[in-house]
C-alpha cells in the first residue's frame, strides 16, 4: 500500500500529525502498518465527528441516535411498522438490556407501543404509534439533509469510491446481513 500523505494542496488532518509522531518516535515501524493505523484512525474519527453532527438534528426532535435508529428500523420495514423485540435486537447490534432501555424511553414518549405477539405468547411485538410514524417521517428528511451537508466536501466520485471501499471492508469483516 502506498504511504498515505496529504495532497500537497490540502491541509493536513489530525491523523497526519499522529502518524508523524509515530514516525519520529518509532522509525522502525513499517510504513504500511502506519498507513493502516492512519486509515482506521480516520474511519473512527469520521464516525465520531459524523455522530456528533447527527446528534444536533436528533436533539431537535427530542431523540437520541439510538431512539431514532429504532424508529427508523420500524419505519423502513413497512406497514404495519412492527417487529418483534428480538427482530429489533438483531438489527441494533446491542444487548437485550440496551434495546429494552430504548423501547422503554420510546414507549414513555408515546412513539411506540408494545404488545404480546398473538402467534407466540413469549414474544413481544413493537409497533410505531401514529405519533412515532409522524415524528420519524419528519426527522428522516432533516437527517438526510444533514448527512448531505456533512458530506459536501466529497465529490460524487469521492462518495462512490468511498462507498465501494467501505462496502468491501465491511464484507471482508463479515458484515453482510442485518443481525
Amino acid at each position: 500500500m502506498a504511504e498515505l500523505e496529504p495532497e500537497p494542496s490540502k491541509e493536513a488532518d489530525a491523523i497526519d500529525e499522529l502518524r508523524g509522531q509515530w514516525r519520529r518516535e518509532r522509525p522502525d515501524l513499517d510504513l504500511a502498518a502506519l498507513d493502516a493505523m492512519a486509515l482506521v484512525g480516520r474511519i473512527k474519527r469520521a464516525d465520531h465527528l459524523l455522530s456528533k453532527g447527527m446528534k444536533k438534528v436528533f436533539v431537535e426532535y427530542g431523540l437520541e441516535f439510538a431512539e431514532f435508529d429504532v424508529l427508523a428500523t420500524l419505519r423502513r420495514v413497512g406497514a404495519p411498522h412492527e417487529l418483534t423485540a428480538g427482530g429489533l435486537l438483531k438489527t441494533a447490534m446491542v444487548t437485550s438490556g440496551a434495546i429494552t432501555n430504548r423501547l422503554d424511553k420510546l414507549e414513555r414518549k408515546g412513539l411506540i407501543e408494545r404488545r404480546p405477539d398473538p402467534a407466540d405468547r413469549r414474544a413481544i411485538r413493537v409497533r410505531l404509534t401514529e405519533a412515532g410514524l409522524n415524528l420519524v417521517d419528519r426527522a428522516v428528511v432533516d437527517h438526510i439533509t444533514n448527512e448531505e451537508r456533512m458530506l459536501a466536501a466529497l465529490t460524487p466520485e469521492d462518495r462512490g469510491a468511498l462507498d465501494g471501499a467501505l462496502r468491501r471492508l465491511l464484507v471482508s469483516l463479515g458484515d453482510t446481513h442485518l443481525g
